[in-house]
């Protein structure tokens, strides 16, 4: 089929575009034409086994599910099982072990005594007051003023002038929520209601998402090899990156990106845990991924293991976007690519990169939901030229 018989077209196969291909042809019985310029569904989150130690990797980093949503987590069980795996954090910070996000023994680690909740809360408390700042004027400010100064130099200081390439203090900052900090032993990462591992991998969920019979798949294809071939109102589900869309006509967003450095170790165990952080700012990478982990329930015939080095640094046109900076720069481009969107109601702009927006797996899929519902659906019913919004909450 030619792509001008399908009822819509999804650029890119990530966790946005396979839900809303899922649903358009599984809820509306339309055609839907999938193209990814990757040779590879899933996105980020794609996963494949490692040829030399048989380990189950993520080619783009750690990719943990959890969600709050009990809409979106029983939705993905339609595709997939889940295992009870629970993710936690190690961060090595001068020769020391902590554990991630603080907790209370993060806290008795960094001040070396034993501490009751109320003592450590008291502790952080006079160090955030002494920093005697009243508005925070940037990360630095606000990561102090927050978590105190012997927590922030220890584990937060280092790791994000590595991630950021720039002096914390040169860091606006709303690139920082109010850092959590638990007054108790939960070690947990994260605390969302539902959590766990896909139990045959990421690749087996898309593949389960895009099996029906009314979606065709197409890899390799680049969107803007083909844009012009598409009938003037067919519907678009774009998740590519919005200002290539306009052809940077309002500028070039700005994003962070990682390198991954893959290295195969004969030991069955490299460093006991799937994510370890590296804090201190003369080693040069931010954390090693040991993917065995993600899997305690799986054996291995080998006696390998497989690690990726992450190395962090800012994108260029060419270079895969993982993380928005945001600077208030990039929100006014932002708001003039929105205005332009008005002008292509027949192109629904979603995703990570198709909303300049860092969206966990589990919102993009609620969103994806959401914009099915909300839009596609109507649009397919006959309303789709209407006036709509442009960009998706």
């Amino acid at each position: 089929m030619h792509l001008t018989d399908f009822d819509v077209v999804v650029v890119g196969a990530g966790f946005y575009g396979a839900t809303m291909a899922e649903r358009v042809a599984s809820q509306l019985g339309c055609s839907v034409c999938v193209i990814d310029r990757r040779h590879h569904v899933g996105g980020n989150a794609y996963s494949e086994v490692d040829a030399e130690s048989g380990v189950e990797v993520h080619r783009y980093g750690t990719h943990i599910f959890h969600t709050n949503s009990e809409l979106v987590w029983s939705h993905l069980q339609r595709f997939t099982s889940f295992t009870d795996y629970r993710h936690r954090v190690i961060t090595v910070a001068r020769g020391r072990v902590y554990s991630m996000p603080i907790n209370l023994a993060t806290i008795s680690a960094a001040f070396g005594r034993h501490m009751t909740p109320q003592e450590a809360s008291a502790v952080i408390a006079a160090e955030a007051g002494a920093a005697g700042q009243s508005r925070a004027l940037n990360l630095e400010d606000k990561a102090v003023g927050s978590i105190g100064r012997t927590l922030y130099d220890l584990l937060i200081r280092g790791y994000t002038q590595k991630q950021w390439q720039t002096d914390p203090k040169d860091l606006s900052a709303d690139i920082i929520s109010r850092l959590p900090v638990r007054m108790t032993y939960n070690d947990r990462y994260f605390s969302d209601r539902f959590e766990g591992m896909p139990s045959r991998g990421y690749t087996a969920v898309f593949q389960q998402m895009l099996k029906h019979p009314k979606i065709d798949v197409r890899l390799g294809v680049d969107f803007f090899d083909v844009a012009e071939s598409l009938r003037p109102r067919q519907l678009v589900i774009y998740t590519g990156p919005i200002d290539r869309f306009f052809g940077y006509r309002c500028g070039l967003l700005g994003w962070r990106t990682v390198e991954l450095e893959r290295q195969v170790h004969d030991v069955a165990d490299f460093q006991g845990t799937a994510v370890i952080n590296y804090a201190d700012e003369e080693v040069p990478f931010t954390r090693i991924h040991e993917f065995k982990h993600l899997h305690p329930e799986r054996e291995h015939a080998l006696a390998k293991t497989t690690i990726y080095r992450e190395y962090s640094r800012f994108a260029g046109r060419e270079d895969e976007p993982y993380y928005p900076i945001n600077t208030q720069a990039d929100k006014r481009i932002m708001e003039s690519y929105k205005i332009m969107m008005a002008a292509h109601p027949n192109v629904i702009f979603g995703g990570r990169l198709g909303s300049y927006k860092y969206l966990d797996m589990h919102q993009a899929i609620g969103a994806a939901l959401k914009t099915f519902e909300h839009q596609v659906r109507p649009f397919l019913a006959g309303a789709g030229m209407r006036e709509r919004v442009a960009v998706n909450d």
